[in-house]
């Protein structure tokens, strides 16, 4: 084995690598029960966290960053100019055991430019895959992405060596697809999915009958979309999101935002900001949505068809309805609970514990950890004190903008100054 080949190779490709974020916990339990390598029951992938608060990683590389395609927002474009490497499946294999051997990884992330044919390269992914179970005896993660239009069968097999598959729709919508990849069909990356989830509804229904039916993709699948590269509205976005969680039963829809690599009219230009913010409001929407019972519609709208930068999607929902506050924590049921700003779902379970045995005042509510900055404007308790008074939402904003810090806190910074000198006037 040429060692200096080797770490050529995985310079490159795990540098190509980072440009995917669909990673994150597995939600796999495949144990070890035997004298195998690896237990993926409880791991994760790559920087992420498991229940017990363990952080995990991966090896996280491409196969190959040749590419047949050309898509304008992709690093690995088969008309950029970089220097292309591809791994053998076997080196795969070993980079795999050896970084496991020696308590680097947990797991493997894997994914690939498209070389030949969609076919091929998912037939190499699923080879490493292969090799690492039944040769190599691994029960490590395995994350390995689908190709957009593979065909069923190596999906099938893909399904039965892997914890999580993934293909990433990459872009929004049908049209800013068309714009920047023009030779990708939407429903070559759309059949994988089917198929993945179809799958999993089978195997789980079988294996309720007959004990020995193999797992299939047991972390499930997920998918991931570009942000900014084009000029999709937050509500595109988002109810591309929900299309995906509710047709495909996908596990996580991640959202990346656009870093700018070529020099093209159709994308934003290099040197542009990455855009962070976005990415993260895109985020706790998306939370909103699966665990808080906020519809789309309620975010995001004809009026507001993009999230507010300076807050989050919560509070920007609050200030819009003032009418629905203030709501008595000892009254309230866990939805209306849930939609006040700085509480989250531990808290609203802590609170319904808590007042079957006494009436809540501000003291217990700072003791369970409720977000009291934020909070007190949209709640009453035991207690004659009501932060809210008569105050408007722009007030309620700007004070809670006043006493809160953020890693983007710059981003909005001209806006807080604008809410200072408001406040200002109004005082005077």
């Amino acid at each position: 084995m040429n060692f200096d080949r080797i770490k050529e190779k995985l310079n490159i490709l795990a540098d190509a690598a980072k440009y995917d974020v669909s990673c994150s916990s597995s939600g796999s339990k495949r144990q070890n029960k035997g004298k195998g390598l690896g237990d993926s029951s409880g791991m994760g992938i790559c920087h992420s966290y498991t229940e017990d608060g363990r952080c995990v990683s991966l090896l996280k590389i491409l196969l190959t960053n040749h590419c047949i395609f050309d898509c304008a927002y992709c690093v690995t474009r088969k008309s950029n100019d970089i220097q292309r490497a591809a791994f053998k499946v076997q080196e795969v294999v070993d980079l795999t055991i050896n970084f496991y051997r020696r308590n680097y990884i947990e797991g493997l992330f894997l994914s690939s430019g498209i070389f030949k044919s969609p076919d091929t390269t998912m037939e190499r992914l699923v080879q490493v895959a292969k090799k690492l179970r039944l040769e190599e005896n691994f029960n490590g993660y395995i994350h390995l992405k689908s190709i957009p239009g593979a065909s069923d069968e190596l999906m099938h097999e893909a399904g039965l060596y892997a914890d999580r598959l993934s293909v990433n729709i990459e872009i929004p919508t049908r049209e800013g697809l068309k714009l920047l990849a023009p030779d990708k069909d939407r429903k070559d990356f759309l059949q994988p999915m089917k198929k993945v989830k179809d799958e999993i509804i089978r195997h789980k229904s079988e294996k309720k009958i007959i004990k020995s039916t193999p797992k299939f993709a047991p972390a499930g699948q997920s998918t991931q979309m570009i942000v900014g590269a084009t000029n999709e509205t937050d509500a595109q976005v988002m109810y591309t999101a929900a299309y995906f969680y509710k047709k495909y039963q996908m596990k996580r829809v991640y959202y990346s935002g656009y870093i700018p690599v070529s020099y093209d009219p159709r994308l934003p230009s290099i040197g542009t900001d990455v855009p962070l913010l976005r990415e993260n409001r895109l985020y706790q929407a998306d939370w909103l949505m699966r665990f808080y019972g906020f519809s789309i519609e309620e975010l995001l709208n004809k009026e507001h068809p993009n999230l507010d930068s300076d807050v989050d999607p919560k509070l920007s929902w609050a200030l819009r309805n003032l009418h629905l506050f203030p709501v008595d924590v000892n009254k309230a049921d866990k939805q209306m609970l849930a939609r006040i700003p700085g509480l989250g779902m531990k808290s609203v379970y802590k609170i319904l514990g808590a007042r079957k045995y006494r009436n809540l005042n501000w003291e217990h509510l700072k003791k369970i950890g409720v977000a009291l900055n934020r909070a007190k404007y949209f709640m009453v308790c035991n207690s004659k004190d009501w932060e809210k008074k008569d105050l408007s939402a722009m007030n309620i904003k700007s004070l809670i903008l006043q006493n809160s810090s953020s890693k983007f806190r710059n981003t909005y910074n001209n806006q807080l100054n604008l809410f200072d000198k408001q406040d200002a006037l109004i005082q005077y």
